[in-house]
């Protein structure tokens, strides 16, 4: 049974079976794949997507949940804050291999919509549990704050 799901501001029908997480809905029902797979357990963070404004891990979340609420993808993102971090993020040449990094956007991107001036901790808390196989974390700090610095 098809439900409709508001994704990136816009309605999407979807067809897939009930319970099939957001993450396999997004990369294969509607072809949305900058959000990415990762463990499948909500541990690593690749798969971080915006519900109503909140990260949530998409392998985890069943997408008839989701109906009547607002989904934001890695390719809906916008605003100030998306485009600050996106700016940050080439200026420090943060992505090495880059698969995490689309998760790790999501989440920064929270970070500084609730807390424009974030301390150590703060990003700390915001960052936690988005891992990365290539070590980025410096650079993720760094450019977390060079985004906060220009908002």
């Amino acid at each position: 049974m098809a439900i409709t799901l508001m994704i990136n501001r816009e309605a999407r029908a979807v067809d897939a079976a009930p319970g099939t997480p957001l993450l396999w809905v997004l990369r294969d029902h509607l072809g949305l794949t900058g959000t990415k797979f990762g463990c499948g357990i909500a541990q690593c963070g690749a798969c971080t997507v915006h519900v109503d404004q909140v990260p949530v891990r998409a392998c985890v979340t069943p997408h008839d949940a989701l109906e009547g609420q607002s989904i934001t993808t890695i390719e809906g993102l916008a605003g100030p804050q998306a485009d600050a971090i996106r700016a940050a993020w080439e200026a420090a040449d943060v992505p090495q291999c880059g698969y995490c990094q689309a998760g790790q956007i999501m989440s920064a991107e929270a970070l500084l919509r609730s807390n424009p001036a974030p301390t150590d901790a703060d990003i700390d808390v915001a960052m936690n549990g988005n891992l990365c196989r290539c070590a980025t974390y410096v650079s993720i700090r760094g450019a977390i704050k060079a985004a906060a610095g220009k908002l």
